[in-house]
């Protein structure tokens, strides 16, 4: 009779959110047969969770810079192609009739030097 009124104050214990938040559950058999891999599963818990948010901060930094990929690509496109309409010589000669220049196109065509 007195073991089962023990077992029932001991399971009471056990239960009992004071007792667990009080510490006395750290006196437990079992905790302190563990406590190194209890150690170790939080060690881990909390390495996993910072190497998660760092790899979550990686992947916004390359989405990031992706995106501004993309807009300098889109500027360099739009520059080349503006820098290529310029270029043409109906255009070349436009700007110079604009500036006042007294600059003429060649009559003859170009022609190369051989050695």
């Amino acid at each position: 009779m007195k073991r089962t009124i023990k077992r029932k104050d001991k399971k009471e214990k056990r239960l009992s959110l004071l007792y667990i938040l009080g510490g006395g559950i750290l006196k437990e058999d079992f905790i302190v047969k563990h406590t190194k891999m209890i150690v170790l599963i939080v060690f881990l818990i909390f390495f996993f969770i910072g190497n998660r948010y760092t790899c979550m901060q990686k992947i916004k930094e390359i989405d990031r810079l992706r995106q501004k990929l993309r807009d300098v690509r889109f500027e360099a496109l739009s520059i080349s192609s503006e820098l290529t309409g310029n270029s043409r010589q109906s255009q070349i000669e436009i700007l110079v009739e604009q500036q006042g220049l007294d600059l003429e196109g060649a009559k003859s065509p170009a022609y190369e030097l051989y050695k």
